[in-house]
């Protein structure tokens, strides 16, 4: 049977389903859902598929998994499980779900789990309305106060770093820092939206506990949270600009934002795609459109990671933070000035890329 998120406890439903449960009992603007549970047999999706459907529909649905030891302190698991966004039909519901189960055997939660020693987990998953947002991202809320990256739409995109998104800094008291814009370029959040996220963000904390990543959407005028929990590892200092320096003979230097500390050399491996994992070896430096969860095995080889689009907030940027390789992202001429081979030095606290051509 299906089990209403205000119900949803860790030992059936994982630990998603049963932080977004509490948040809501307490007031939160979290979606209403319900959950299928660990023990669900198999046979009975397309029914509880049904069910979920006469509860909360008509129109789509956001399914999402919700792992037994998923969103922990230590494994946040980011990206890694299936989200369905979007199901407009029982049958697409009963869809996936499956798909959600699923994700717990693919090749790129395995390889993460696989650096964490751990165990295949029970899979719950997590069947809620879907939010219309405008405008969605993340936000990390810490004590010093909060970063939000944000971009239009469901926030998929800002989730996979295929975006380069609107970055927010907000210091404990309040104050709202944002990077030099085009003239031309409205922002996506205005300063009353940020105050408002930010606030619903300190709720959640003190509700919760600790520094925590948030996943958020605005849809006309509310704030709704979609997901939360510990921040696992801390973020890098952001890059103070963007662009290219020239350096001395030989030798660029490309600008980003910081994704994950540290610095690192290595040669630049290039990658578009699946089709060219095979090609990174040990100690590149994987240079790249933008890494979705697919990619999480190469970070289990990779030296450092240069991605052309992307966030600080991103799935790839956490998990890169987890395994503490150093990463920039949002390097909008990557592709364009890196070639295979190339001798390329990452600092990710810095936020910027050094090459240089073997002679």
């Amino acid at each position: 049977m299906l089990i209403t998120l205000r119900d949803a406890r860790p030992e059936r439903c994982g630990a998603k389903a049963t932080t977004l449960g509490r948040l809501l009992t307490a007031g939160l603007p979290v979606p209403d859902g319900v959950v299928v549970p660990f023990d669900a047999p198999a046979a009975n999706l397309d029914r509880l598929a049904a069910e979920a459907w006469s509860v909360l529909g008509p129109g789509p649905l956001a399914v999402r998994s919700s792992a037994d030891g998923e969103d922990s302190a230590d494994a946040s698991m980011a990206g890694q499980h299936t989200t369905v966004l979007g199901a407009h039909t029982p049958s697409q519901v009963a869809d996936a779900i499956r798909a959600c189960r699923a994700s717990a055997s693919s090749d790129r939660a395995a390889a993460y789990r696989q650096r964490l020693g751990r165990a295949e987990p029970r899979m719950a998953v997590l069947i809620q309305r879907l939010v219309p947002a405008d405008v969605a991202g993340v936000m990390f809320v810490t004590a010093d106060g909060a970063v939000i990256e944000a971009g239009r739409g469901l926030g998929t995109a800002v989730v996979e770093g295929r975006v380069t998104p609107e970055r927010i800094h907000v210091d404990a008291d309040g104050a709202i820092h944002r990077p030099p814009t085009d003239a031309h370029t409205d922002a996506l959040l205005d300063d009353d939206a940020v105050t408002l996220l930010v606030g619903v963000g300190r709720r959640v904390s003190t509700l919760l506990g600790g520094t925590l990543d948030v996943e958020w959407a605005v849809a006309s005028g509310s704030a709704w949270i979609l997901q939360a929990r510990p921040i696992t590892a801390p973020l890098p200092e952001a890059a103070a600009h963007t662009g290219t320096t020239a350096l001395s003979p030989g030798a660029t230097r490309l600008t980003g934002s910081p994704g994950s500390g540290g610095v690192t050399t290595g040669p630049a491996r290039v990658v578009h795609g699946p089709a060219d994992f095979a090609r990174v070896r040990r100690g590149d430096v994987l240079v790249c459109p933008y890494t979705d969860p697919a990619w999480t095995p190469l970070l289990a080889v990779a030296a450092g990671v240069v991605t052309r689009t992307g966030g600080m907030l991103s799935h790839a940027a956490i998990v890169a933070r987890e395994h503490a390789i150093p990463a920039v992202l949002g390097v909008a001429d990557a592709l364009d000035r890196i070639t295979d081979g190339d001798l390329v030095t990452v600092d990710g606290d810095a936020g910027t890329v050094t090459l240089r051509r073997p002679a």
